[in-house]
């Protein structure tokens, strides 16, 4: 396929570089400056612990994404691969919780915007995040990987000073480092769904496998070395964190990062890690956007959603109708619905999501060795997908069982 494309294809423009970058902007955004304090508070002295199981199961994951986006590099990552894996039912499912999920996180990530930088304006600033963001997404994907690489070098560059400071101050102490299980292991494996979350947007590079040049060799190079930078800086300022506060301040913490930069003794930069976060969550709803964006596409092309949503627009070759719609929807949860408890459902949601993609990468091979990987993946995406809060569980169910009904009165209805 060239750049060019037809009417109904999207450009391929992207590089090795460019999807790292994406994905790193949905890894390293604001799940690290939120995802700490609950996840501490659930595991206890195991944060660590928690931490090494959520990157496990998202390695497991990356590469069973990473395996099937060189076979199969069309918009739509998962919902595509077990449409074609394992059959429409199962795409479908994957598809759904995915775009219901993901929606919910990109009004969560426009809300955190607005948290940081206006707080009594709160849903105000989300909703023109939401609107500037769906602007650049409209421009062509090349704009938004500009975008994203400046967000992630912002980013990145805070995280980088809290980690100096923390490690550098005279309250840092590797006493409090230590590794057990006081919160049990039902507090670790929460922890570690809790901080699944911040690991998710590797997804992101599959579902713009459409728009990626040599996606055979450009996808699986990107993905995993996505997710080794995004491990690397997760465990760096998880343990400069914990040095200062240990893991019961953590716990209790209302702005990890920013508390702990005050523990160290330098108030001066709780300012800067502030308008870091706010970035973040930036980086994370422009990502969220693209990755939501791709999969209605997708999805509409095969009608389970309008089939007015598939179309590409002439010049910038963007799924534009699916951008506006999905911005729209977005900016109506910003303006008028408190989403930030959702973050479990979305975690939920994302669970199921992967769940389908090792399911689909366990029937590539008959190998033993082959799917030991999409075993290990599928069976902690159950584990931590049920060791999520009793209501994100009961919620995530729901919505997926709301999902599997308009399935099935579709095909009635298509039957008759």
């Amino acid at each position: 396929m060239t750049s060019t494309g037809s009417a109904s294809e999207l450009r391929r423009t992207l590089g090795v570089g460019d999807a790292v970058v994406i994905g790193l902007g949905s890894m390293v955004g604001a799940g690290i400056f939120a995802a700490l304090g609950p996840a501490a508070r659930a595991a206890e002295s195991g944060l660590l612990l928690g931490l090494a199981v959520a990157a496990v199961v998202a390695y497991c994951n990356a590469m069973a994404s990473a395996r099937l986006a060189a076979m199969y590099p069309a918009s739509g990552g998962t919902y595509v691969y077990g449409r074609e894996r394992l059959g429409p039912f199962w795409g479908y499912l994957a598809g759904w919780s995915f775009v219901v999920g993901k929606t919910a996180s990109c009004a969560a990530m426009a809300l955190t915007v607005g948290a940081y930088v206006w707080p009594g304006q709160a849903h105000a600033v989300a909703v023109a995040a939401v609107v500037a963001l769906t602007a650049v997404n409209y421009g062509g994907v090349q704009k938004s990987a500009w975008v994203t690489r400046v967000i992630v070098a912002v980013v990145l560059a805070v995280l980088a000073s809290v980690v100096v400071v923390c490690l550098g101050s005279g309250a840092s102490d590797a006493g409090r480092l230590g590794v057990g299980t006081s919160g049990g292991v039902g507090g670790v494996l929460q922890a570690a769904g809790l901080l699944f979350f911040a690991f998710a947007g590797y997804a992101r590079i599959a579902t713009l496998g459409e728009e990626v040049r040599d996606p055979a060799r450009t996808i699986p190079r990107a993905i995993p070395l996505a997710l080794g930078i995004a491990l690397a800086v997760y465990v760096c300022v998880a343990v400069a964190v914990l040095s200062v506060l240990g893991a019961g301040g953590l716990g209790r913490a209302g702005a990890p990062l920013a508390d702990a930069v005050r523990a160290a003794g330098v108030p001066g930069l709780v300012p800067v890690v502030r308008v870091g976060a706010a970035v973040a969550a930036l980086g994370s709803l422009l990502a969220l956007i693209l990755g939501v964006s791709r999969t209605t596409l997708a999805m509409a092309r095969d009608r389970h959603l309008p089939g007015a949503l598939s179309a590409v627009h002439p010049r910038f070759q963007v799924p534009h109708r699916a951008e506006l719609a999905v911005g729209a929807v977005v900016a109506t949860l910003a303006a008028t619905v408190d989403v930030r408890g959702a973050i479990g459902f979305s975690s939920f949601g994302v669970l199921a999501y992967y769940a389908v993609a090792n399911a689909s990468a366990w029937t590539l091979s008959s190998a033993p060795t082959a799917r030991a990987l999409p075993a290990v993946g599928l069976l902690g995406c159950v584990v931590l997908a049920f060791s999520l809060p009793a209501v994100s569980v009961v919620v995530g169910a729901g919505v997926l069982a709301v999902g599997v009904g308009a399935y099935g009165v579709r095909r009635w209805v298509g039957g008759r």
